[in-house]
């Protein structure tokens, strides 16, 4: 009798439907598949980028040709708006792979390394970049397919296999992503979506032998994944949690300030790990501010997909219960709701108003942490510096922005900043720009995706050295066997290395060189008994 299959089960947020089941992947499944893997990526690390670039090109065709459908899917399985689906994942999804395609080749190209001093005038060095193996990419629900989708690019192009896990809410996404890849003919076992738990699929990963890990969710899931990452030593990339501040200057245009920040604060229902999560305002447009973002958020629209709504649900119950409970804390410790967007049409999902806080103090906890929701506080502050303050107060540094009329202040404002993106008079778009990397200080993560760092971390360096004159020289200068005229000799070299002036390093060319080449160019002899 056969054992009885799990499934995982995808719930569509928005009106708490299932929409369709995948089978989980079994303890065996798992070794074929990382089998299949290394072998098909032996054989992928050795097509020329432009081959490799052929397959990624097709799945930008398919995304392109079926951005309604696969729209369509990511907002079924997510409860984000079908617009912002298009917006955030497919239309970016699109860019980043032509990108990738276009520029890997000139990134990971080979670099020619000339030597570093004249002591070394004989070696001469290149750095090649080369696959890592197989990778294990591990992704959230918030962005289901933008997020593993620019990761599996950039690791093809890089000459990688990958075994993706999407989360466990969005499987749907996760099989969009296989069709997306099946259309592009891409080479049997080369890239699989397994299906599972986050612990499980992570421990059967590293067991199997993934060569890296790449993990974006929670800070607190994020500790977890490199916990058990080093206990293989397998590095991993991790890009975690968000807190981020929007800074609105006395200078700055208080309507793009207000929509930008909306936009950000709110679209995907507030579930952007690089959305603006807190607003500090200068006092002298504090009150232009506020009075702009109450009337436009008590405008806005909540409900089920549609073309004349502004936000879809919340992704999961449980992060619906948890914004309940972190909105009432906030209003306990004196908070005020200023103002809430309206609901259209039938509620039966998780949907969630975009809430507009007013007479909120640096010390709440709704600032400190990260909230996962439509929320924009609003904090008054006095000064450029009490902002800048403010703002680096706290464990994240994913991504932050500077609302003002001036770029040059805006640009001197945000090196100040203790964050990886800093964007002036817009937010959260960056993520969307394939060439500006992702990935922020503190507690929001290690290593950086997208760009051309981005595509550093999927790749191994390699140096590999030379001697120019192969042949000439029999010895080194630091070679065997030793001496005091050797130890004389290398001791002198320490001054030709860092002369105190020309005149000395000219006396050194005279000196000491000639000892040098000769030593490298003489036979050291050996009685043969």
């Amino acid at each position: 009798m056969n054992a009885e299959v799990a499934y995982e089960v995808s719930i569509n947020p928005a009106t708490l439907e299932e929409i369709g089941r995948l089978p989980l992947t079994t303890k065996a499944e798992f070794e074929d598949v990382f089998k299949r893997a290394k072998a098909a990526q032996k054989e992928w690390a050795k097509l020329s980028y432009k081959a490799r670039g052929k397959y990624v090109l097709k799945m930008a065709d398919y995304i392109r040709d079926h951005a309604d459908e696969l729209s369509e899917i990511i907002s079924q399985d997510n409860g984000k708006l079908k617009i912002d689906a298009l917006n955030t994942e497919v239309l970016p999804s699109i860019m980043g792979a032509t990108w990738y395609v276009k520029n890997a080749p000139k990134i990971l190209k080979d670099q020619l390394l000339p030597p570093s001093s004249m002591l070394f005038f004989n070696k001469w060095s290149k750095r090649v970049y080369q696959p890592i193996g197989t990778l294990g990419i591990i992704s959230p629900w918030n962005y289901p397919f933008s997020i593993p989708f620019g990761e599996l690019v950039m690791a093809l192009m890089a000459g990688n296999a990958v075994v993706l896990k999407v989360a466990a809410q969005t499987p749907l996404v996760g099989q969009a992503i296989e069709q997306v890849v099946k259309a592009s003919g891409l080479p049997e076992g080369l890239f699989t979506h397994v299906v599972g738990s986050g612990s499980k699929v992570l421990d059967s990963m590293l067991e199997n032998g993934a060569n890296k890990i790449f993990f974006t969710g929670s800070t607190f899931a994020g500790k977890q994944v490199m916990k058990s990452c080093a206990e293989y030593l397998v590095p991993c990339s991790l890009e975690l949690g968000g807190n981020d501040a929007m800074i609105v200057l006395e200078d700055a245009s208080i309507e793009r300030a207000v929509n930008g920040g909306m936009w950000a604060a709110y679209q995907n229902a507030g579930q952007s790990c690089g959305g603006v999560k807190r607003v500090y305002v200068h006092e002298k447009v504090y009150d232009e501010f506020v009075a702009m973002s109450i009337a436009k958020t008590k405008a806005l629209r909540h409900g089920s997909n549609g073309y004349d709504v502004d936000l879809g649900s919340v992704t999961t119950e449980k992060q619906f219960q948890t914004l309940e409970k972190e909105l009432q804390l906030a209003l306990d410790n004196g908070a005020t709701i200023a103002a809430q967007s309206q609901p259209v049409g039938e509620q039966k999902g998780y949907f969630f108003p975009a809430t507009l806080l007013t007479d909120v103090t640096p010390d709440m906890a709704f600032i400190q942490e990260e909230i996962f929701g439509p929320f924009m506080p609003i904090v008054k502050v006095r000064s450029e510096a009490e902002a800048i303050e403010l703002a680096n107060k706290s464990q994240y540094g994913l991504s932050a922005s500077v609302w003002t009329s001036s770029n040059a202040r805006g640009k001197r404002v945000a090196m100040q900043l203790e964050a990886g993106a800093i964007a002036i008079n817009d937010h959260l778009y960056t993520h969307g720009i394939a060439n500006t990397e992702w990935g922020g200080p503190k507690e929001s993560g290690i290593g950086r995706t997208h760009g051309a760092l981005g595509l550093h971390e999927v790749s191994e360096s390699k140096i590999i050295n030379w001697d120019l004159m192969p042949g000439i020289n029999k010895n080194n200068a630091w070679w065997f066997p030793f001496d005091e005229a050797i130890y004389k000799t290398m001791l002198e070299l320490t001054k030709y290395a860092k002369p105190t002036s020309v005149f000395q390093w000219l006396m050194l060319n005279v000196t000491v060189i000639p000892k040098v080449l000769l030593r490298m160019a003489s036979s050291w002899k050996v009685d043969k008994k």
